[in-house]
């Protein structure tokens, strides 16, 4: 949501020659490129305000940055904001929604159901995340969000961010500006960016996305996204800046689907006194994780002002979506009759952009519920303050993100949104099953309001297991607002967060003044090397004043032992009238029992004798079948070796559905790096038969180093890509000084 961009007004040359480079800049795009926001008829089904034009935008620019550690942390247009101030309100969304009685109210802590509670694991790691004033933006409210990563934590909030270590918890880099990133860069992603930050991670290329709107004055007319050349989040960046439009395109929220980084905005027109609708947006990922020029297809623009707005699902877990699966856009369930989670498949054709569409797919109903002060927006209370400070509710959306995971039997999406029952806010959940391929069954949804304590800014997300888990804030007018979680095991009853609830971290201070504004939203993610540890964050106070808001990361578990993804049966589906039963739930509950290793499908993977049949292109990668330092036999591939060089080898495998999916190799680094900063790297990659990056298998660097010819053998599963003819590549690039060499011999894949 919009926040104030106070700026001196005094005449500055590098402010005139920074717009003037700018326009240069887009006017240059929109002589390269054909049909920049051309209209074109779309192929099929407009959506849902009728015939609609299709909307195509380059990045105006686009580089690679110089590395995070090494940039300022502060830049020159983030010493010229100024001190604290308010956020300016966000533009008002309609409410239609007509309010009526809860069906599906958990008005109860489980233990007075009979559960054994509560039962859910107190938090692994909490530790303090960027807090006021110490970013770029001094104001309110943060909006914080962040990402988990291989070895790496990274929260975001107006306008700065930090990298913290998995591990420990400690700062690696930062609080920094998020207009830092943009250093050099120039225009309105330097000089003008204006907070609704979002932070992601790929978990299929490993690699952090960055993002922030931008304009110039008043206007929000910009999105700036910034893409990792590596796994580690301080590192060197490809940078791009997308012109939108002349509208107000307000509270982006983006994610991560294989053939594209998606986005929702909520439009209004310029001066943000009228609402447009949502638009949702695709970013070209394949061009974006390369560095190159991208383009953004928006199929439909705003669609109207009766139109809820809506989330883009967003990746979790290992399993990728069901090939050429579009991507799935879920609305807020605001309808004056008839109250449902509308469902839109967003198709995009980068090549063609003609052919995209986004349609709307499924209308599952979603539950009764009253709306969370749709009048005076500021109604949570918070002890030691006066009303004239309640929080603001936000009760008109969905909350970041939509979380989407593949379980191979079915499909779910899960998310929350903040609704009014028992006199407080509750957070309403729901998990949506099939969403790609439908039918679209609302699979379970409840509201969480177990007792007199208003809880809102709600976040979910589901580990590898089908366990679900949901941070929110709770405040009331004997506590002052804390940070909290609960979660349901797969085998809980559904519509129930069986496991009952715990505190991450309980504020000592209330909020005064700053607008009555909150948090706008927080985020839980789900690390992607265990698939099990959640990580939650969200903001908080330490003394009761105004401005000095706190944020806070945490972790914790609700699944036990490894991950082996036993996706609920119907296991008592005793609750409430939207279960619709799930196809296949009971029948096949192990989908993946042939444990039969079956026949090797890797040719060659001794590499003894040639290099036949794998592909080995560019200046880094290299065959030997006499070297020093084979794993066994005489041959193997090897990787660097010299300064400045990339290159790679793959072969084209297909893997049968009966297959167990295992991929092993031996692997060996040796290098006269240190061990402590990783300079050279080595990739495991998964990529479509014409190169499509579909998933980074592993990721090694320098400081993986032992001595030359001592291998480890690795071990990973490729399951997600049964059925599929795919090619398995090793990567390797290396940087300008000081050698690395990177051996591996003896791949299997059976």
């Amino acid at each position: 949501m919009k926040k104030s961009s106070v700026r001196d007004s005094a005449f500055s040359v590098s402010g005139v020659l920074a717009f003037l480079l700018c326009s240069l800049s887009l006017l240059l795009a929109l002589l390269g490129i054909s049909g920049l926001f051309g209209t074109t008829p779309l192929a099929e089904g407009a959506g849902p305000g009728g015939t609609r034009s299709i909307q195509v935008g380059a990045s105006y620019h686009n580089d690679v940055s110089l590395p995070m550690r090494d940039v300022p942390a502060w830049s020159n247009a983030d010493l010229r904001r100024g001190g604290g101030r308010d956020a300016n309100e966000n533009p008002q969304i309609p409410y239609r929604h007509k309010d009526s009685s809860d069906p599906v109210v958990q008005n109860w802590h489980v233990s007075q159901h009979g559960f054994t509670a509560p039962n859910i694991p107190l938090p692994i790691r909490s530790f303090d995340g960027v807090g006021y004033p110490g970013v770029g933006c001094n104001c309110a409210p943060p909006d914080t969000n962040g990402a988990v990563g291989s070895t790496q934590y990274v929260q975001i909030v107006n306008e700065g961010y930090q990298v913290f270590s998995k591990a420990t918890g400690s700062s690696v880099l930062g609080p920094n500006s998020i207009s830092s990133v943009w250093s050099g860069f120039g225009g309105v992603c330097e000089t003008g960016g204006k907070g609704d930050p979002v932070m992601l991670y790929d978990h299929l290329a490993n690699r952090w996305l960055i993002s922030q709107f931008a304009g110039s004055g008043s206007a929000v007319t910009d999105e700036c996204v910034a893409i990792s050349t590596t796994s580690d989040a301080t590192g060197t960046y490809y940078r791009y800046g997308f012109h939108l439009g002349t509208n107000f395109f307000d509270y982006p929220h983006l994610s991560v689907w294989p053939d594209a980084y998606y986005m929702s905005m909520n439009v209004f027109n310029a001066a943000g006194t009228s609402y447009l609708g949502p638009q949702p947006f695709a970013f070209d990922r394949t061009k974006m994780l390369a560095g190159q020029p991208a383009t953004f297809v928006s199929p439909v623009g705003p669609l109207g002002g009766s139109v809820d707005a809506f989330l883009p699902a967003d990746l979790d877990g290992p399993t990728l979506p069901p090939a050429g699966a579009p991507n799935t856009f879920v609305g807020f369930p605001g309808q004056a009759t008839n109250p449902n989670y509308t469902t839109y498949h967003f198709h995009v054709n980068f090549t063609t952009p003609t052919s995209s569409t986004f349609t709307t797919f499924a209308n599952p109903p979603a539950a009764g519920y009253t709306a969370l002060c749709p009048s005076t927006r500021a109604c949570v209370p918070q002890n030691g303050v006066t009303s004239t400070n309640n929080l603001d509710g936000i009760g008109d959306r969905l909350m970041f993100r939509l979380a989407y995971r593949n379980f191979g039997d079915h499909e779910s999406v899960v998310g929350t949104y903040s609704v009014s029952s028992g006199g407080v806010a509750g957070v309403r959940w729901f998990e949506l099953r099939n969403v790609t391929s439908g039918p679209v069954t609302v699979y379970q949804q409840s509201t969480y309001q177990p007792d007199t304590t208003w809880r809102w800014l709600g976040s979910a997300a589901m580990d590898g297991q089908g366990n679900l888990a949901i941070g929110f804030s709770a405040s009331s007018s004997s506590i002052k607002p804390q940070l909290r979680y609960a979660g349901r095991l797969a085998t809980d009853p559904i519509n129930t967060l069986g496991q009952g609830e715990a505190h991450l971290f309980d504020g000592t201070g209330s909020q005064s003044g700053s607008g009555n504004r909150w948090g706008d939203y927080s985020s839980l993610t789900v690390d992607p090397v265990d698939d099990t540890t959640f990580w939650f964050t969200s903001e908080y106070y330490s003394t009761t004043t105004s401005y000095s808001w706190r944020t806070r990361i945490g972790s914790f578990k609700l699944a036990t032992g490894s991950p082996t993804p036993t996706p609920t049966p119907t296991a008592t589906p005793t609750p409430t009238a939207t279960p619709t039963p799930t196809p296949t739930a009971t029948p096949t509950p192990t989908a993946t029992p042939t444990p039969t290793p079956g026949s090797e499908l890797i040719v060659n993977g001794a590499l003894e004798g040639s290099i036949s049949p794998w592909v080995l292109s560019g200046s880094g990668a290299f065959y030997t079948n006499n070297g020093t330092y084979p794993h066994g036999g005489t041959g193997y591939m090897y990787f660097g070796v010299n300064n400045s060089v990339s290159g790679q080898t793959y072969q084209q495998v297909t893997i049968p559905s009966t297959a167990a999916g295992t991929l092993t190799f031996w692997f060996n680094c040796s290098s006269s790096e240190s061990a402590t900063t990783a300079y050279d790297y080595m990739y495991v990659e998964v990529r479509s038969t014409t190169g499509t990056l579909l998933q980074t298998v592993a990721t090694y660097s320098n400081k993986d180093k032992t001595t030359a010819g001592t291998y480890s053998q690795k071990s990973f599963s490729l399951a997600a890509y049964k059925g599929q003819t795919v090619r398995l590549q090793f990567r390797g690039t290396t940087d300008s000084s000081i050698t690395t060499t990177f051996r591996v011999d003896d791949v299997s894949l059976k």
